[in-house]
């Protein structure tokens, strides 16, 4: 795909973008004009994207085109990265997460991040796992067991584990690794939840318990995903942006909106072709 192949579309994304924007619900987050550079390399070029609440947008798009490295820019581990940079908002709670007054540590408590490899602390317990993310925050709640069963049954562990919560997490199985990364996230009660890709390492019904984790858990959370499979994007969100990067170009969104929509009825052809397998 060459950059003329861009030309003229920048005005049709906006439109598509102002169309796909939903005033039913209050947005948890809003990303506007967001560029993202890696020293002189420029990988992201003006993502504008609205987050609705109590949703889960799926972000899609071949490998190379920016989706890990915005969905980082979301809670500012992007700038933990060296010769990382940025341009544009990202707007949490009506505030830009990038202004100097904002303390990233209090972002990152509310905006959690799930990673495409599950990381649990292998020698801890199951228990500890889930409440680790207390302690290191420094975050004072006292009912513990509460917490446990609450966050554990949330990401669709309890019934599994709550006779052996004084067991090593490495005793668990991949998948069940995973939702207890997603219990721990949940524990310190973020209002957005991050996933990148969190099911590649995970086998068939590993993956689909973590989409019904999903499911539920975006009825109370904002979850936002990246993912490289359709039929899971399909399955779990309820909103789509679709990310391309035209060879020696940055990343951009080339259409988003309902899932329904991106999927069943695109506006833009390169979509089509990416929902339907022709290319990525």
């Amino acid at each position: 795909m060459t950059t003329s192949e861009f030309e003229g579309v920048d005005a049709l994304e906006e439109t598509y973008a102002a169309a796909s924007r939903t005033d039913s619900k209050p947005l948890a987050m809003k990303a506007q004009d967001v560029s993202v550079w890696f020293g002189k390399r420029k990988v992201l070029e003006g993502v504008n994207i609205d987050f609705p609440e109590q949703s889960c947008t799926a972000l899609i798009g071949p490998s190379g085109c920016g989706k890990s490295t915005f969905i980082r820019t979301l809670n500012r581990l992007h700038e933990l990265l060296p010769g990382a940079a940025l341009a544009g908002e990202v707007y949490y709670d009506g505030k830009d997460i990038y202004s100097p007054d904002i303390d990233p540590v209090y972002i990152r408590l509310q905006i959690g991040m799930v990673f495409q490899k599950p990381n649990p602390f292998p020698s801890m317990t199951i228990r500890g796992n889930v409440l680790s993310g207390l302690k290191l925050s420094g975050m004072k709640r006292d009912n513990h067991d509460e917490i446990v069963e609450q966050t554990l049954t949330a990401a669709g562990l309890w019934t599994e584990v709550k006779d052996r919560l004084d067991h090593a997490a490495g005793e668990l199985s991949g998948g069940q690794q995973q939702r207890l990364v997603i219990a721990r996230a949940l524990a310190v009660q973020p209002h957005v939840l991050l996933m990148d890709e969190p099911c590649s390492a995970l086998d068939p019904a590993s993956t689909l318990k973590i989409e019904e984790t999903i499911r539920e858990l975006s009825k109370d959370v904002t979850i936002i995903i990246v993912t490289h499979n359709m039929q899971q994007a399909v399955r779990v969100s309820d909103y789509t942006a679709f990310f391309l990067a035209a060879e020696n170009e940055p990343g951009r969104v080339i259409e988003q909106g309902p899932t329904t929509e991106i999927f069943s009825n695109p506006k833009d052809q390169r979509t089509l072709d990416y929902v339907n397998g022709r290319f990525g």
